[in-house]
């Protein structure tokens, strides 16, 4: 029977994310169909979102937040970053997760990037940038620096966050790490020191550094600047933008001048792709996506004409 999955946002023209997902479907032979839904209005996308005729959907921007509200069921994931990308549909209960920051981490370490003992900062204060943030607290870093474009809406998002860890450390057993060498929910609320602060004040941090992950859509249309002033930018940094298929950022083409080491959004695309497939097949129990995150991240990256 054929299942339809989709991705939903605007603009997605550019995504990556039908060719690869459709390409699993294909290597295993399941009749399941991934395809764009493109919704440029508010209204259209909440009404897809009512119907529910769907088994599973992406959620790009700027639709994340309307994806959690019409979900029956939020995963941790998805509550703590106040937004959902991944959407499935359990016999007509939808449940929300949030794959972006297993993704990105994921995606960095399979690359060498380690966050143990660091100082790293995230850019903004959307659900993209609190699910990298929680996936970096549990890689275990020194201290995570929030920031945005205003201290007290940082302030405001990073309380927020930490308030509702704590409740969920609180209220249940102990949720485990994602990966075996990271820290459970509770070692990351007893343990990591989190910051806040804006471009503005938090120069001399962001200059401090070892990590620096753009969560923002600065790059996404033309003539976008970085979100900081990039003369902060040195050698010794590690700098990652969840941007990609718009042309190199401003702060990617900064940085690499910079020399620092950089990173687009398309591996963090693969990571977080490999991440829904295997909830996919815990939530429909198909042993056909008993696929490793190996086999996975190279067929689907493949597929998406990744070099990766």
């Amino acid at each position: 029977m054929t299942k339809n999955l989709y991705i939903l946002g605007h603009p997605i023209a550019h995504s990556k994310s039908p060719v690869m997902y459709n390409a699993v479907f294909e290597s295993v032979g399941l009749p399941w169909h991934y395809g764009f839904m493109d919704l440029p209005e508010v209204a259209q996308a909440e009404a897809f979102l009512k119907e529910r005729d769907f088994l599973s959907i992406n959620i790009t921007t700027p639709y994340k937040p309307q994806a959690f509200a019409a979900a029956d069921v939020q995963a941790a994931s998805a509550q703590l970053a106040h937004g959902a990308n991944v959407l499935v549909n359990k016999d007509g209960t939808l449940i929300a997760y949030n794959t972006d920051g297993q993704g990105c981490v994921a995606y960095l370490e399979r690359e060498g990037v380690t966050f143990r003992g660091k100082k790293v900062v995230v850019c903004g204060t959307g659900p993209t940038s609190l699910s990298i943030l929680h996936a970096v607290a549990q890689a275990g870093p020194a201290e995570v620096l929030l920031v945005g474009r205003a201290v007290p809406r940082a302030h405001d998002v990073l309380r927020t966050y930490v308030d509702e860890l704590g409740a969920l450390v609180g209220r249940t057993v102990d949720m485990p790490a994602f990966q075996e060498h990271h820290l459970s929910f509770a070692d990351v609320y007893r343990q990591v020191e989190f910051k806040y602060g804006s471009y503005d004040t938090s120069r001399q941090a962001i200059a401090a550094a070892d990590i620096i992950l753009d969560a923002t859509p600065l790059g996404m249309n033309e003539g976008d600047g970085a979100p900081f002033d990039t003369a902060l930018l040195s050698a010794r940094q590690t700098v990652f933008d969840v941007v990609y298929g718009h042309g190199e950022t401003a702060l990617v083409a900064a940085a690499r001048a910079a020399g620092c080491r950089t990173f687009d959004g398309a591996g963090m695309l693969v990571g977080q792709a490999v991440v829904t497939v295997h909830i996919l097949r815990d939530i429909t129990e198909e042993p056909k996506l008993d696929l490793s995150d190996d086999a996975l991240f190279d067929l689907m990256a493949k597929a998406a004409g990744f070099s990766l």
